[in-house]
């Protein structure tokens, strides 16, 4: 369940409290109190069976008593009550309960379920939505409703906060209100049994009070749904996250480097990155980022120029850039020439601009309009000192309309304390974002270089996916099924390459052998110098046995190695049984890079791919970054970048640059192999060598467990569908109808050319320009989750795929209704192609389970609608004013079977 009968909470016509009390300090009388002090302007109505009145308002004794069926009802009764009461609630028409009482987790009815768990199934019949239980409350300070036990309320405004500790909640009440910070809503989650963040964001992401949705996250059930909503909500506005429980208290035992990684708080930020979201780390930063991500136009670059009238504020600053990962921008020539005209020979001639103590308003103005044309400058920060010179609120005064004019982000700090709050008023009003400290400043300017890098990656076009990647699964899951008949967990070394060279992942030739003679046979067979590893299914980490021997250049070191390592394996791990030896290739690439790569399972988000500097020091060096899959070209690329090796990759002194574009292909070749074999619970692939020649894997270790159900319901994100893609013969030719994917972009800005201007109003009801990169991500970069769009794609002349017509629906998150929309080349219609779009499109919602179809068509696009006609879809309502048919199409019976 998502977001059906939420409206309940946040727009209450009428209220019920149910364990109001007039007991002092109890929770039913604080709540009535608030809610009494709020002004909420609809009826409220105490229940509470002992009580003539609560509060001097008339009380009822139980449910059936109440005059109306209130649409919100807020529950403070012992945990045993709770189950019962909700059940009569849903009985009433009551459609949205909060559960301020706590234990229901704990305590258990006489069935032997926790009465949580009765609550909900209490609820399930009526659709009764649950917030709660365990949680301070909600409170819409445009309702004027604080439905809450908070010691204070909360001042109306444009922000949306959603917390899962009720402690922090009533914290931040405190923290925002001296500072003026308003809020369209502020919900206690508590236990999230029902009502959680996906349902929220799923909201609150298309709410037109709500600028900015904050969240402060303890944890994450329904790792998908969050997943989807947060990416969807990412996209519409600022969505920041304060994470509790960065650090664990250790990591787990794994047979792989990337197994330990598991549950751990590396994967949040993964997550957090990947839908497009900002996490902080205080609450000062979570409210930090909204005045800036608000009043700062986007930054498109890292340079920053920093202009002050002292020279102290301008190095703190620069500490503080650097540490925060950003650039000091180079001064042009041009730019030096121009501030030598207007600043005092001593001014510091470089970049942090110091402009003098003694600077009057007209050089702090000639020097920031000079700065603002300089190309190599991104973005621009003033630190003002005070000085006996010129008053703060005469510079405030004289700036402001110039900061506001100009195109780059502007940054400001007012370096002082309560003389300078005139001059931050005058910069608040304007509505440019100031701070107290130059650390502050620079912290909010590597903020929104964050929130910048997560909204370019959740929107990237990835590279076209290359045409030779078609990985033999049979092969692979034919390996993993059989190491899984036998009981066996690891892969041997053997299976573990040909699993990987399954997926056309470069691995070095590998024989296995029995015994020492065997070995040294192989070894010659593959050609010396060769490398000799022992195989055993009980030892992960071979060379911290002496397992491992390298560059062996006869038969005889071959047999000689084997023998020893036969007796140092059975000295140092006399329980480890003994499979034989592997024989490999000794690859000799001398400027290579050793990388890892590897998956596990994260408890939370399923599985997470590592990327990072491989080797046998790969612990102590902890260079390594996490992403969620599926991987693209775009997003492999990212997390290269996100790791300290990358900088060695792009070559330096003597030694070529790696072909990173082979690295971020074998990426997106581990990611569709887990995508596909749900049964790999963890594998390393280290080292993977990677140099200007490509990559190749020499060594790898997987381990499996059975896994039952759909492969990709594990992944956190929908991966892309392959079973859906089907070939036809349209025109004589084949044509494959399939679902879009982001690396048709291109393909799908040429389709826009390609349509006349009456079909783009058929389409998108009225005139559309060529459409930019934004407006082409969202069209290609869908949640196969949610949402769908087959495209007619063919071989193009050019040697590249062209898309020749689109068939999309959009569902609500509840999946009950979905919008469709149909569009073929304006040259290429009545020619059948429309037809089997739609028919593709109505079996796949039919299959999904969505209840209705539904389509806005104008009145004179005949040929759409006799299309629908002729599918069954039948007219719903007409707009006579705005010319609009909706057309509706039945795919469930109510009850949604």
């Amino acid at each position: 369940m998502s977001i059906r009968n939420l409206e309940h909470f946040f727009v209450p016509k009428s209220l019920a409290v149910v364990g109001a009390s007039n007991r002092p300090r109890s929770v039913g009388a604080v709540l009535m109190r608030n809610l009494l002090d709020g002004g909420f302007s609809g009826p409220i109505m105490p229940v509470n069976p002992h009580e003539e009145a609560i509060a001097g308002v008339m009380a009822y004794g139980d449910i059936a008593q109440l005059p109306k069926a209130p649409e919100l009802a807020l529950i403070c009764t012992p945990p045993a009550t709770v189950p019962g009461l909700i059940a009569d609630l849903g009985a009433r028409g009551t459609r949205a309960a909060v559960v301020l009482s706590a234990g229901l987790d704990r305590e258990k009815d006489e069935t032997g379920r926790s009465l949580q768990q009765a609550a909900l199934e209490a609820a399930k019949p009526h659709l009764l939505r649950i917030l709660g239980p365990n949680c301070v409350g909600l409170i819409l300070p445009h309702l004027g409703l604080n439905g809450s036990f908070a010691h204070s309320s909360a001042g109306p405004g444009k922000i949306a906060f959603l917390s899962q500790s009720g402690a922090l909640m009533t914290s931040v009440l405190d923290w925002a209100k001296p500072r003026g910070i308003g809020f369209s809503c502020f919900l206690s989650l508590g236990n999230s049994a029902d009502v959680d963040f996906g349902d929220l964001l799923d909201y609150l992401g298309s709410d037109p009070n709500t600028r900015a949705i904050l969240l402060y996250v303890e944890s994450v059930t329904s790792a998908r749904k969050f997943m989807s909503a947060a990416r969807a909500a990412a996209r519409n506005k600022p969505v920041i996250v304060l994470k509790a429980g960065r650090h664990a208290e250790g990591a787990k035992a794994a047979a792989s480097h990337t197994g330990a990684l598991a549950g751990s708080d590396i994967v949040y930020d993964a997550a957090i990155r990947r839908a497009g979201m900002l996490r902080v780390y205080s609450i000062e930063a979570l409210f930090d980022a909204v005045e800036t991500l608000s009043r700062v136009r986007p930054v498109q670059g890292d340079r920053l120029a920093i202009l002050t009238n002292g020279g102290g504020p301008g190095v703190m600053a620069t500490d503080a850039l650097v540490e925060a990962g950003g650039r000091l921008a180079e001064l042009s020539e041009n730019t030096r020439s121009k501030l030598d005209d207007v600043l005092p020979g001593t001014w510091s001639r470089g970049n942090p601009v110091d402009i003098v103590g003694d600077a009057p308003v007209e050089r702090y103005r000639d020097a920031l309009a000079v700065l603002a044309q300089d190309p190599g400058v991104d973005a621009l920060l003033f630190i003002h000192s005070p000085t006996a010179i010129v008053p703060a609120l005469e510079i405030a005064e004289a700036l402001a309309p110039l900061l506001c004019e100009i195109k780059r982000p502007v940054f400001s700090c007012w370096l002082g304390g309560d003389g300078l709050r005139p001059a931050r008023r005058v910069f608040h009003k304007a509505g440019l974002a100031t701070f107290d400290t130059p650390e502050d400043a620079v912290r909010a300017f590597a903020q929104t270089l964050d929130y910048r890098r997560n909204q370019e990656s959740l929107m990237a076009t990835p590279a076209a996916i290359a045409r030779e990647f078609d990985p033999d699964r049979a092969a692979a899951d034919a390996i993993v099924t059989s190491a899984l008949a036998d009981n066996r967990k690891l892969l041997n070394e053997d299976e573990s390459k040909a699993l990987l060279a399954a997926y056309r992942i470069p691995v070095a030739k590998t024989e296995v052998a029995k015994d020492p003679a065997e070995a040294a046979r192989l070894a010659a067979d593959i050609g010396f110098p060769v490398a000799l590893k022992i195989l055993s299914p009980d030892i992960s980490h071979k060379s911290d046995v002496g397992g491992v021997a390298l560059d062996l250049e006869s038969k005889e070191a071959v047999q000689q190695s084997a023998e020893g390592m036969r007796q140092r394996i059975q000295s140092m791990a006399p329980r480890a049984r003994m499979a034989g030896f592997t024989v490999q290739e000794m690859v000799h690439r001398p400027n290579a890079q050793e990388l890892i790569l590897g998956t596990s399972v994260d408890p939370v988000f399923g599985p997470v791919i590592l990327f990072g500097h491989g080797g046998t020091a790969v612990e102590v060096l902890a260079d390594r970054a996490i992403a969620l899959p599926p991987l693209n070209s775009a997003l492999a690329n990212d997390l290269i970048a996100r790791t300290r090796v990358a900088a060695l990759l792009a070559g330096y002194r003597d030694r070529p640059a790696a072909d990173c574009e082979r690295i971020a292909k074998t990426l997106v070749k581990l990611s569709q192999l887990i995508a596909d074999l749900p049964q790999i619970a963890e594998l390393d692939i280290n080292p993977l060598l990677a140099d200007d020649e490509g990559v190749v894997a020499l060594d790898a270790r997987v381990l499996l467990a059975p896994y039952e159900g759909a492969a990709d319901k594990r992944l956190a994100i929908h991966p892309y569908p392959h079973e859906l893609e089907e070939e036809i013969t349209f025109e004589g030719a084949p044509l494959l109808l399939r679902p879009i994917r982001p690396e048709d972009e291109p393909a799908h800005a040429a389709f826009f050319r390609h349509l006349e201007s009456g079909d783009i109003r058929f389409r998108f009801f009225g005139s559309l320009r060529q459409p930019v990169h934004s407006q082409l991500a969202r069209f290609t970069q869908i949640d196969y989750d949610r949402e769908m769009a087959f495209v007619a794609s063919r071989s193009s002349a050019a040697g590249g795929m062209e898309t020749l017509g689109v068939a999309r629906m959009i569902a609500d998150p509840d999946n009950h209704r979905a919008e469709f929309a149909i569009v073929v080349r304006s040259a290429l219609k009545g020619k059948g192609l429309g037809s089997r779009l739609f028919r593709k499109l109505i079996d796949f919602a039919r299959d999904k389970g969505t209840r209705e179809l539904v389509g806005q068509v104008l009145r004179d696009n005949r040929r759409m609608l006799a299309l629908a006609e002729k599918f069954g879809f039948r007219e719903a309502r007409v707009d006579y004013e705005m010319g609009i048919v909706e057309v509706c199409l039945q795919l469930q019976d109510r009850a949604g079977g």
